[in-house]
C-alpha cells in the first residue's frame, strides 16, 4: 500500500519535470505569515492586496474546476481556493501556458503533504471561511511519502518518540511544549541577567567524570590517544570559575548519563546549573522560588528528608541501611509529593559536595524542589573545607572501586 502511494507520487514528480517545472526551487517569495494575514484579515481583504503565502498542504478537496486547500505554516492555517478561470501562472507554471492548463497541472499532481507557495487577495467564501483566492501557485516541495493520518497513523508511542518530526506535525500540543520551553529559557536568561549572573560554557569532554552520582559515557580521542568522558554535570568546572573570581555564574547545556530511561531520566538532557558565591542554601531556596514562581504558581511547602520518609513511606530513617534510603525515597516518597515542595536536610552520605548542618554533621544544607512527583531543582551550600572534601571524595573513590559505577571519581 505504502509502496503504491510512493510510486504514484514519483510518477507525479516525473510529470512535473516533463512540464519543465522545478518542484524544489531555491528561491521562494513570502510576504506575510498566515497568522498575520488572519489577524489583519478585514483590512487586507478590503484592500485586495496580493499576498504571498507558503505552507504545507494539510487537506485537499477537488471539486472539478475548483480546488480547496488547507495550507498550514508554522504560525497557522488558511484555506487556499484555486479556480480554473482565475489561476494565471507562477514562476514554474509559465504564464505562457493557458489558465486551464496551469490548473490541470496542479490538479493532477498535487498531494497532501506537498509544500505550496500561493499569491492572491484575501476573501471570505459563501460559508464565511477566511481564504486566499489563488492567482499564482508554485509547488516548492513535492512530497514522495504520505503523512500518517492524525487519528490512525501514529498512535504507537514508541513510534512517536522515534520519529519526533512526525509527532510534531500531527500533534500540535507537542510543538507547543517546545515553544513554551524556549520561552521559559529565554525568560530565565533575562531574569538572571537582571540579577547580575553571567552565562558561561564549560567542557563537555572531561578527563574524569564528576559533579554528580551517575554512570558516564566514555569516548576515545584519537589525536590524544586517550579516553574522555561525556560530562554528567558541569559542576566541577563551574566551581573552578568561582575559584577564579566569578561570583554569580550559570550554565545551560547538555549533560549525558549512561543510566536507565524513564519519565524522569534520559541519556542526554539539558541541565541548568547556577552558582552564587557568599550565598547559603536558605538564600538559594528564596532565590529559586523568586525565579520560578511565575512558572510554578501556588503555595510552596517545605519538609525535611526524614519527615518526608515518615509521612509518605512510613519509614524511620534511623532503622534503614544507608544504601536503601535513597531507593525508598525515589520510589515511595518523591512520586507522592505533588505540590511545589522543598525537601531539606539530606543525609551526608547522599550529598558528597554539600556543607554539613552545624548542629548535626550527619545532615547537610541541601534541598530539592519537587513538583508533581519530579525533582526540578537540587541545591545546597557548597562544601569548601578542603580536608572534609578530600575525605568525601576518597570515600566516593572507594565506592567506585568496590563496583559503584555512579560514584564520583577522585
Amino acid at each position: 500500500m505504502l509502496e503504491d502511494i510512493i510510486r504514484e507520487r514519483q510518477k507525479k514528480l516525473k510529470n512535473l519535470l516533463k512540464e519543465d517545472i522545478n518542484p524544489y526551487p531555491a528561491k521562494i517569495k513570502r510576504t506575510i505569515l498566515i497568522s498575520e494575514a488572519l489577524k489583519d484579515f478585514n483590512k487586507l481583504s478590503s484592500s485586495k492586496k496580493q499576498l504571498f503565502l507558503t505552507g504545507r498542504i494539510k487537506a485537499l478537496r477537488d471539486q472539478g474546476n475548483l480546488i480547496f486547500i488547507d495550507l498550514k505554516d508554522e504560525s497557522g492555517k488558511i484555506q487556499a481556493v484555486l479556480k480554473a478561470d482565475v489561476l494565471v501562472g507562477s514562476p514554474t507554471l509559465r504564464r505562457g501556458k493557458d489558465n486551464l492548463n496551469n490548473f490541470k497541472i496542479l490538479k493532477q499532481n498535487l498531494d497532501v503533504g506537498d509544500f505550496l507557495s500561493v499569491s492572491g487577495p484575501l476573501f471570505k467564501t459563501q460559508k464565511g471561511e477566511k481564504s486566499i483566492e489563488v492567482k499564482t501557485a508554485e509547488i516548492i516541495t513535492k512530497s514522495l511519502r504520505p503523512l500518517p493520518t492524525q487519528w490512525y497513523g501514529l498512535k504507537d508511542v514508541e513510534e512517536r518518540y522515534r520519529k519526533r518530526y512526525l509527532d510534531l506535525i500531527l500533534n500540535p500540543e507537542v510543538k507547543e511544549k517546545i515553544i513554551s520551553r524556549s520561552k521559559i529559557i529565554e525568560t530565565l536568561r533575562q531574569d538572571l541577567a537582571k540579577e547580575g549572573f553571567i552565562e558561561v560554557e564549560t567542557p563537555m569532554l572531561q578527563p574524569l567524570p564528576g559533579g554528580a552520582l551517575a554512570r558516564p559515557f566514555i569516548t576515545h580521542h584519537n589525536a590524544l590517544n586517550c579516553d574522555f568522558y561525556l560530562r554528567v554535570a558541569p559542576e566541577l568546572y563551574l566551581k573552578r570559575l568561582l575559584v577564579a573570581g566569578f561570583e554569580k555564574i550559570y550554565e545551560i547545556g547538555r549533560d549525558f548519563r549512561n543510566e536507565g530511561i524513564d519519565r524522569d531520566h534520559n541519556p542526554e538532557f539539558t541541565m541548568f546549573e547556577l552558582y552564587w558565591a557568599y550565598q547559603d542554601w536558605e538564600g538559594l531556596m528564596k532565590f529559586t522560588e523568586k525565579l520560578l514562581k511565575k512558572f510554578i504558581p501556588g503555595k510552596w511547602e517545605k519538609i525535611t528528608f526524614e519527615a518526608a520518609l515518615k509521612k509518605y513511606a512510613k519509614k524511620d530513617i534511623k532503622k534503614l541501611r544507608p544504601e536503601e534510603i535513597d531507593e525508598i525515597f525515589k520510589k515511595e516518597v518523591r512520586p507522592k509529593i505533588i505540590k511545589p515542595t522543598f525537601v531539606t536536610h539530606y543525609p551526608k552520605f547522599l550529598s558528597p559536595f554539600a556543607k554539613p548542618v552545624e548542629d548535626n554533621p550527619d545532615l547537610t544544607e541541601r534541598f530539592q524542589l519537587i513538583v508533581d512527583g519530579m525533582e526540578i531543582v537540587n541545591g545546597f551550600s557548597e562544601l569548601n573545607d578542603p580536608v572534609d572534601q578530600r575525605q568525601r571524595m576518597e570515600e566516593q573513590e572507594r565506592k567506585y572501586r568496590a563496583g559503584n559505577q555512579e560514584a564520583s571519581r577522585l
